[in-house]
């Protein structure tokens, strides 16, 4: 590694993926950095996203891989194209960190843990000469180009060359991700597109009653079926859970972003659950017939059916009195149970969000078009992704693309800059 240039210091507004990514290419290119986080400590994010098992990456096929973030699909798949999910299992290896292909497909590390991978991290920055700032809140610009931060100490300014923001979206502001820097960015001419829940839970307006008794309850398995913006049908089986409001968990945030389109048109979006998908509607049609004599409807439904608990309370939830003593309209209400979506859960509860600055708003070397010598990256950026390690590879990827495309332009700036 060369060393820092004598007359190049560049900073990095961010420490969550991203951001410590940059950091860590800035300065394998011989640069003295600076790295600003508004918390006492990087990563947070990332720390509770692997607190359940941290899933890094997906073991997806690269053209599937890529088709996961739809719309900008092109532009990050440019990202991947520099660094992608074999690229960043390796990049973990480098750090002592092997990881696995679960039964999912999804990559996790082999003790399923972010807290080793973050430390050793950190800890190897450090020591390639990387400077952390903690508690120290970007406050924008000074009229002279330098940037502003609060701190526990009053306001500091620091004059870099060259910054990379990455600054996060607006989802887990208690961690960081507060989506403060969008009036700041606003204020100085870059397009931002309105941050948006994603990954996010739904209000469905249950009955107290269904509320107080089923809130919390797993459904798993259950087929969802949905109809896209478009109105081509689609199918998809996987596990979500009640809540006070209405629905959530991975099989709800896998499609949360049409679910999110279609209330931003419709003002509802609608599904219908398959609440025993082993069974054909014939089936439990045939098992529902069969005489019931003195046992209550639940306690038939459970006898024959095996729909007992949050299941059953969906069918009272939805059926009118009298269907419920119909095996026919019972069977169908089981495969295709109709719930009309009123709303996604606010941002401050989504695992990520939508929106944020225009991929049209940088230039291709990831560098605000409204601010020279300002590169952004990660969740700041206006792109988004399912949960399954997707959106932390793209952060990664980002955070390095940002980073390079920095280096080059202070190349172009001066040719005497370390390769």
């Amino acid at each position: 590694m060369h060393g820092p240039h004598p007359t190049r210091r560049v900073a990095v507004v961010g420490g969550g993926p991203a951001g410590l990514m940059a950091a860590e290419r800035l300065c394998a290119a011989g640069l003295a950095v600076d790295l600003y986080e508004a918390k006492g400590s990087v990563g947070r994010k990332f720390l509770i996203a692997g607190k359940g098992g941290l899933n890094l990456t997906h073991s997806d096929a690269p053209t599937a891989f890529v088709a996961r973030y739809r719309g900008r699909a092109a532009e990050v798949g440019r990202w991947l194209s520099r660094f992608d999910a074999e690229a960043l299992r390796t990049w973990a290896r480098g750090l002592g960190v092997e990881t696995y292909v679960g039964s999912s497909g999804r990559v996790f590390p082999l003790d399923r843990k972010a807290a080793p991978l973050l430390r050793g991290w950190v800890r190897r920055l450090r020591e390639q000469g990387v400077a952390f700032h903690v508690q120290h809140r970007w406050a924008g610009w000074s009229d002279d180009g330098s940037l502003r931060f609060e701190t526990p100490h009053g306001e500091m300014r620091a004059r870099p060359h060259a910054a990379v923001f990455a600054l996060g979206g607006g989802s887990w502001p208690q961690l960081g991700s507060d989506g403060a820097w969008v009036p700041l960015l606003a204020g100085k001419g870059v397009d931002i597109a309105p941050l948006r829940p994603a990954n996010c839970g739904f209000d469905v307006g249950w009955s107290a009653h269904f509320a107080q008794r089923h809130a919390g309850a797993p459904l798993k398995p259950v087929v969802v079926h949905w109809r896209d913006i478009d109105g081509a049908p689609h199918s998809l089986q996987g596990e979500c859970v009640v809540t006070s409001d209405g629905l959530e968990g991975s099989l709800i945030y896998a499609i949360s972003a049409t679910l999110r389109e279609l209330v931003d048109r419709d003002g509802e979006a609608r599904i219908r659950l398959d609440l025993a998908p082993g069974r054909s509607e014939a089936q439990l049609g045939e098992a529902l017939a069969q005489p019931r004599g003195r046992r209550s409807v639940s306690e038939h439904l459970r006898r024959v059916a095996g729909i007992h608990g949050a299941r059953a309370g969906l069918l009272h939830e939805t059926l009118p009195r009298e269907a419920l003593q119909d095996p026919a309209r019972v069977a169908a209400a089981l495969k295709q149970l109709p719930l009309r979506l009123r709303r996604p859960r606010p941002l401050a509860e989504a695992i990520s969000s939508a929106g944020g600055i225009r991929l049209e708003a940088l230039d291709g070397r990831m560098m605000l078009r409204a601010r020279e010598g300002a590169f952004a990256a990660g969740e700041m950026l206006d792109w988004e992704a399912p949960t399954g390690g997707y959106l932390l590879t793209a952060c990664f990827a980002s955070g390095l693309m940002a980073a390079e495309g920095l280096i080059a332009w202070l190349h172009e700036r001066d040719a005497d800059l370390p390769p």
